[in-house]
Parts: C-alpha cells; sequence; structure tokens
C-alpha cells in the first residue's frame, strides 16, 4: 500500500490533462520554512526555502520569469 503524508500538497493543476500524468512536485508549509519534494519520489530528497525564498519563487512565476 502507497505511503500517505497529509503534510505535503500536490498542486490541482497536477491532475489537469494538460500538465501530464498527475505527478507533480509537492509542498509542505512549516512555521519557518517551506519544503519541497517531487510526488513520484516521496522518500526522495526535500528541498527547502525560507519563506521569503519561497514567496520570490512564486513571484517569478507569476511574472513568467522562467517560462522557456
Amino acid at each position: 500500500m502507497e505511503k500517505l503524508d497529509l503534510d505535503f500538497k500536490k498542486s490541482t493543476h497536477s491532475k489537469h490533462k494538460q500538465y501530464g500524468d498527475g505527478n507533480c512536485v509537492e509542498i509542505k508549509r512549516m512555521e519557518k520554512k517551506i519544503l519541497v519534494r517531487d510526488s513520484k519520489q516521496q522518500d526522495g530528497d526535500i528541498l527547502e526555502f525560507t519563506k521569503s525564498e519561497w514567496s520570490a519563487f512564486i513571484e517569478g512565476v507569476k511574472d513568467k520569469e522562467f517560462d522557456i
């Protein structure tokens, strides 16, 4: 049976056909940091961001800073 970790949240966009097969990154909000992991490798590495780093990243995404 697959391990279920309710603390990590997956984007609702991951279920949309345009974005692939449901695999996505998951995030966990903590008091002073944001954790990010690959939904396909939940036991793999976890990236850690401060809240200000995460906010800067989200603003960059909204501003299309990372569009290819």
